[in-house]
């Protein structure tokens, strides 16, 4: 297939890693549908990438299942196919571990978890009955290595990367490949409006290459892995990270920047 045939799906698209991932695609000949529970920011996002003849733009909670199934067959209608699912909308509610309620639990759950469930069911026999497909989760880093203030977000992207696993071994003798990757600190909003510059300075003593990561570059990787180029790649979560996820303490001395007195 040429690439001005083939489809993309990526929710979470209003804004952020999503909306670099749909522009990545777009970038490359690929048609995309875009989804997000903020309609309004949504539209705005797409009308700026000016593309409306490669664009869908669905507005919808990919927690909700019936509007997952509404929103897939529309997609469907349109396009006549989807060969790329990017499972990116998620929710982060940051809170000591006591202070969590059971509906700050549910919530990141159905959205960080449940969505990817319910958007690879809906879109997976889709790709079957075409003959293949690839399908990336967006983890994080914060489901490999535990922090502060993350017990459910951390939590439901562990799960998410195990998912991730399961998925690829069923899906695999239909064509269907299952990636994740896992971002590591990015400039996105959310790490702009919750990374208080002591938080950034600890991120960067463990980070080999010294410095936050752009939406660009995680694009990049989902794009790598919906591509034909990574058509041996099943079940792998890929680390974006800066080498974070590897690293253990000690960077800063070793750099210099901690001298004793």
């Amino acid at each position: 297939m040429t690439a001005s045939n083939r489809v993309a799906f990526v929710t979470g698209a209003a804004r952020g890693l999503g909306l670099a991932a749909a522009t990545r695609f777009l970038a490359d000949g690929w048609r995309v549908a875009m989804l997000d529970i903020l309609g309004d920011t949504l539209r705005a996002a797409a009308k700026a990438l000016n593309r409306p003849d490669a664009i869908l733009t669905l507005e919808a909670d990919v927690s909700d299942p019936a509007a997952v199934q509404r929103a897939v067959q529309q997609a469907k209608d349109h396009f006549g196919r989807i060969d790329a699912l990017v499972n990116n909308a998620g929710i982060a509610i940051f809170k000591p571990i006591l202070e969590v309620t059971l509906e700050d639990w549910q919530r990141v759950m159905a959205v960080n978890l449940t969505g990817p469930f319910l958007m690879t069911q809906a879109v997976a026999p889709i790709m079957r009955d075409q003959g293949g497909g690839a399908i990336v989760n967006i983890t994080s880093i914060s489901g490999l290595r535990a922090s502060t203030l993350r017990v459910a977000y951390g939590t439901s992207k562990a799960g998410l990367a195990h998912l991730t696993k399961q998925q690829a071994a069923e899906l695999g003798e239909y064509g269907i490949r299952v990636n994740a990757v896992a971002p590591g600190p990015v400039d996105t909003a959310m790490a702009l409006a919750v990374h208080t510059p002591e938080i950034r300075a600890d991120y960067h003593d463990h980070m080999p290459l010294n410095r936050y990561g752009l939406e660009s570059e995680l694009a990049n990787a989902i794009f790598f892995l919906s591509s034909d180029q990574a058509s041996f790649v099943t079940g792998q979560v890929l680390c974006v990270d800066g080498g974070f996820d590897s690293t253990g303490i000690g960077l800063p001395t070793l750099r210099g920047e901690r001298k004793n007195s």
